[in-house]
């Protein structure tokens, strides 16, 4: 698990609540049922109008994929790939079809069946590649549905607020009422743009993020297999992979 954005979302609301406390402000002040019913439910309700029903049902998985989905190990991977390289050069192609039950990767796995299989290495790039493709679109459709809700988020708290403000109108009758009653009215408006920029917007970049490492990390598997494939040395194929991996994360020649 990746204890960072879990870390980051808590640190994120606890210094703005801190910060409301130093200013001698109270913690009830800040719960406000119909603000958070307007806010929260308008900004599901309106996000969940631009996407279909399959997608907006998969937004509980993208969330915890964005709180407990680690970033990809490249290090770790490219270890892998020059060690079936090696065994490859010592055994042979086919002798890797008994070691495809060990990668736990499917995608991985799933483009060394095709080289044991002896796809053509063009068919073998084409196939993963449409693969990779078709991933990260979906990929991005979970990233637009946190986008969209932290962009309708401040919208809906401005609408609570005027709502607000309008009933506030309504009681000039009761001047001891409108200085609580319109501190309620802005505690819309800090649902949502709170919520957008302390959780939808940053669920989003966390997402976005992970797409794009794992992008870069089957462009690497591609590249990796299919050195494997062309039987290059081990070696070779190492500094191959490096190029993907930051320097200070490079490990010395197998």
């Amino acid at each position: 698990m990746d204890m960072m954005t879990p870390a980051g979302l808590f640190f994120a609301a606890a210094c703005l609540i801190v910060g409301f406390l130093f200013e001698g402000g109270h913690v009830s002040a800040l719960f406000a049922p119909s603000a958070f019913i307007i806010v929260i439910g308008g900004t599901i309700g309106a996000t969940a109008v631009a996407f279909s029903t399959s997608e907006v049902l998969t937004v509980p998985t993208l969330i915890k994929r964005a709180v407990t989905k680690k970033l990809p190990d490249f290090s770790e991977t490219t270890d892998l790939i020059v060690k079936l390289s090696e065994t490859a050069r010592r055994e042979g192609l086919l002798y890797l079809d008994n070691q495809l039950d060990e990668i736990e990767d499917p995608f991985l796995r799933k483009a060394m069946q095709l080289v044991v299989d002896g796809t053509d290495p063009e068919m073998v790039r084409s196939i993963l590649e449409t693969e990779v493709y078709a991933a990260y679109e979906r990929h991005q459709v979970g990233v637009h549905i946190f986008e969209s809700a932290g962009g309708y988020a401040p919208t809906m708290g401005i609408i609570g607020t005027v709502m607000g403000l309008v009933h506030v109108l309504g009681s000039l009758s009761d001047p001891d009422s409108l200085g609580p009653a319109i501190a309620m009215a802005f505690i819309a408006t800090l649902y949502g743009v709170g919520s957008a920029n302390v959780f939808w917007l940053p669920i989003g970049a966390k997402l976005k993020n992970l797409s794009k490492k794992e992008l870069v990390l089957r462009e690497m598997m591609i590249e990796g297999i299919l050195a494997l494939q062309a039987g290059y040395n081990p070696i070779i194929i190492r500094e191959r992979l490096n190029a993907f991996i930051k320097p200070a994360q490079h490990k010395g020649d197998a």
